[in-house]
Order: C-alpha cells, then structure tokens, then sequence
C-alpha cells in the first residue's frame, strides 16, 4: 500500500477526527500504563505468595515438632503443592545465606517468630550474582541450584519413603532447623499467572465503543448545523435565494450560524437596493433623453444635429442596457438542476437557424444547478461577441472533478494582454469609433461576468497561440 493510500484512511469528518484522535489518545494511554505497571501485578502475587508461604513454613514446622513421626509424611504432602515443595532432611537445602537485604529482613521475621529463636538459613534466587550450592536432600551432595530446569528429588525421609520429582525453577529456598536435628527444607517457584490478554481486549473494546457513541453524537450535533451553513454558503454565492438557517448546536455554533444570517440579509437587501436605484435611474433617463432628442431634430445645422443625435442614441442604447440587465437581476429566477450540453445544443443551434458559423463539439452530459435564461444570456453574450469579431464561434464542454468548463474560441484579432480584463468593466470597449454597430456599448463582458459569479463560477479569457480569443467559463458541478 502507498504512502498516499495510508493519506486515504484517515478521517476527513470533525466526527472521524475527534473519535480516532480519543481512540489514539487511550490506546497511547493504556500502553504507557502497561508498560509502566506491568511489573506492579508480578511483584504484589510474589510478596503475597510468600508471606503466605513463611507463615505456613513456621507453622508445619512447629507441627513437625509437635506430631509423631509417623505423621510427617502426609503433614508434608499435604503441604506440598505444585507451587512449592516441602522435606525433612538431614542436611539443610540451603549451604550459604543470602546478604541481600530483603534476605536478610526474612530470615530475621522468621526467626523471631518461633518460641526460642533459630538460625533459619534463606536464599532468594536472583537476589545476587552468585547462585547457591545446595545438599541433596538424599545424599548431602551440592548441588547448583540456579539452574533454569532445578530438580530437587526427596532423600529418605525418616519413613523411607521418596517424594516425587520436584521439577520447577526455584526462585526462594528455606532450610528450617527442627528440635531432633534434622531439617525442614522448603523450595519454591512463585511465579504469576501470564498476563491475560482477553479482559484487556474486552476493556479497549467497551471504551472505544462508548467514544464512538457519545463524540458521534456530540460532532453530530457540532457538524449538521455546520454542513447545513456551508450548503447554504454554496447557494448563496450562487445567487440563490435562500431561507434564514435555523441556528442551533453550541454557543460558538449558533454565533456562527447567526452572522451569516445578518450576512445573508445584509447582502440581499444592498443588492436590491442598487439593483432598484439602476433601474430607476435608467427609467428616468429616458424621459430627458427622448426630449433631448426631439429638440435636436430642430437644429438647423446638419452635421451637429447629426451628432447630436448619434449622441442622444448612443445613451439611450447604454440606458435600455442597463435597464434590461437591472429587470433580469430583479426577475426571482428559480435555480435548477440543468443539463449543461442541452443548454449548449440549443444556443448553437439557435445561431445556427440564423446562418452563424458556431459548432459545438460532442460532450459528456453534465448537470449544473444554474438559472437557466440567466446563464442563457450569459454565453449568448459570449457567442455573439466571437460572431462580431472573429466570424465563428466554436463551442466545447468537458469536466474535471469540481467544475464543468465551458470553452468559447473565435479566430478574430483577439486581445492585447494588457487589457484582457479591463473588457469585463461595463462600458469599456476596444473599439475606438464608440459604433454600436462595430462595438457595441461596452455592458456584454460585464454582465456576462456578473451572471457566471453569481452562479459561484469563474471566467477567463486568454488569446490562443494561433489567433483568436478563448473564453473559459468554470461553473461549480451538482453534487
């Protein structure tokens, strides 16, 4: 697997983050506190074991004492266990004390506690470097008794009778000295049970269960209002009208979600406000416009009447523009999924009935939430500026994973580099003579621009390596 796959496993949600980040944090957790404790559990058994152990030690061998011999025998083996071993000898098991101080604490705990205070010889396995010799208990022999497999075989004991094999790592032996001379000698090998694995499991499992439900529930309740705000976003800067957001979530959340209310109602109403002030302005220019006019035709000089009136035309051209474009930007269009290659076949075709040179290449079906007449006018502007200038218009519709990408491509003259975006300014024309005829009157570009951004799109224009000009237009794709 690449790096760039292991990229793909980790959670783009505020839910999946935070749970994975609190998932992480326990595991790290939990690992730290084994690591660190795994040695507390080990030591608490073992300190028990052979507290019980002493005690037990002491006390059969003041039964010893106490009982005839011909009892020892099942007073031993019913002490013995698979944990720890216990004989009478004549030789003690331990030959050499410890000096270790824990050794030390022990065999002075043991001997006071008996009536009459004895040598009690002890030896803790590991407690130094150097590993004890010991006497067999059969026949005195020494013994290395730090081996890894220590077998310890019963001498006779005074029944004759032999103890089973006691094959174990010895980590604690006691040699006891009884009233009749002999010893009792005890072998241990105390070890904890392994660590079980399973309660671990189980336990990690119910805790990451539990985050996932409640941080679940708690970025649910962070994330909705927050997906609701950014869909709403996306409709706005589109153009869409939309309702107020309901606010709810957290404090921070709900503050969030307010703002862009005020925003929203904010924006629409400064829109309004000089979408209306254009329109009334544009209105009330016609009236002394048309009486400007009526009074030029009774200029007796020809030429400046003609200008004049040129003049007086050419204004009235700007003011019936910009009043068109103010009556589409009042007119509530609703947004609509629209098939962006149909829109396309229509325009051409529509040119083409009236003997344009425009083609369309074939294209993909792509769907694109849009004010269809408003986007409509949007490329017919475009389309028809690449008629005047450059004869033809091809048209192209491709996609890539977040816009579709309308091209617009003449083979006129194009543009000089410097000025490719003072054309989107309103009444900024390249054409020198002010024609309507050959210039038009400088609002298409703009207005196209102010459709396409408010379809949360983008466009740009650029001059191809051959000749001509290429619009680009980048509208956001359904989801």
């Amino acid at each position: 697997m690449t790096w760039f796959s292991w990229r793909r496993l980790v959670p783009t949600s505020l839910a999946g983050q935070l749970i994975a980040l609190l998932l992480a944090a326990i595991v790290a957790a939990q690992a730290i506190s084994i690591w660190v404790f795994h040695d507390e559990r080990r030591i608490a058994v073992l300190q028990v074991a052979r507290d019980n152990l002493l005690t037990r030690a002491i006390s059969i061998a003041e039964l010893i004492e106490e009982t005839p011999p011909a009892i020892h025998d099942r007073v031993l083996t019913a002490s013995s266990s698979r944990f720890a071993s216990f004989w009478i000898a004549a030789n003690p098991v331990v030959t050499e004390n410890g000096n270790s101080a824990p050794e030390q604490r022990l065999r002075s705990y043991l001997g006071e506690r008996f009536e009459t205070p004895r040598e009690v010889l002890l030896r803790i396995e590991g407690a130094d470097k150097e590993r004890p010799k010991r006497q067999s208990p059969a026949t005195g022999a020494a013994e290395n008794t730090g081996g890894r497999d220590w077998h310890s075989q019963d001498g006779k004991r005074r029944d004759g009778s032999l103890r089973k094999v006691f094959r174990r790592e010895i980590d604690l032996t006691l040699s006891i000295p009884l009233n009749s001379g002999e010893w009792l000698n005890v072998a241990t090998s105390y070890r904890p049970p392994p660590q079980p694995v399973l309660p671990l499991l189980v336990q990690l499992t119910l805790m990451a269960l539990a985050i996932i439900v409640i941080v679940g529930l708690a970025a649910r309740r962070i994330a909705r209002p927050l997906h609701d705000l950014a869909a709403a976003a996306g409709k706005l800067g589109r153009g869409e009208d939309i309702p107020a957001l309901k606010v709810g979530g957290p404090r921070e959340v709900r503050a969030v979600t307010t703002a862009f209310n005020d925003m929203q109602d904010r924006l629409t109403r400064f829109v309004n406000d000089r979408t209306r002030m254009l329109a009334a302005i544009s209105h009330d220019l016609r009236t002394p416009i048309t009486s400007l006019r009526l009074r030029a035709e009774f200029i007796e000089d020809e030429e400046n009447r003609e200008k004049i009136i040129a003049t007086l035309d050419e204004m009235s051209a700007m003011t019936e523009a910009t009043l068109a474009f103010a009556r589409d930007e009042a007119k509530k269009e609703d947004a609509q999924p629209t098939a962006l290659d149909s829109l396309l076949e229509s325009l051409a075709s529509d040119h083409q009935d009236m003997g344009h040179d425009v083609s369309l290449e074939p294209a993909e079906r792509i769907i694109v939430t849009c004010r269809p007449v408003s986007l409509k006018r949007a490329l017919r502007n475009l389309i028809d500026n690449a008629i005047r200038y450059g004869g033809q218009a091809e048209l192209s519709l491709s996609s890539d994973a977040d816009d579709a990408i309308v091209l617009v491509r003449d083979n006129g003259p194009g543009i000089p580099d410097d000025r490719l975006k003072d054309v989107f300014e309103p009444f900024v024309r390249l054409e020198e003579s002010r024609s309507e005829e050959t210039g038009g009157i400088g609002l298409g570009l703009a207005i196209t621009r102010s459709i396409i951004h408010a379809h949360g799109g983008r466009i740009y224009l650029r001059n191809r390596t051959d000749s001509g000009l290429e619009a680009e237009i980048r509208l956001p794709r359904s989801s």
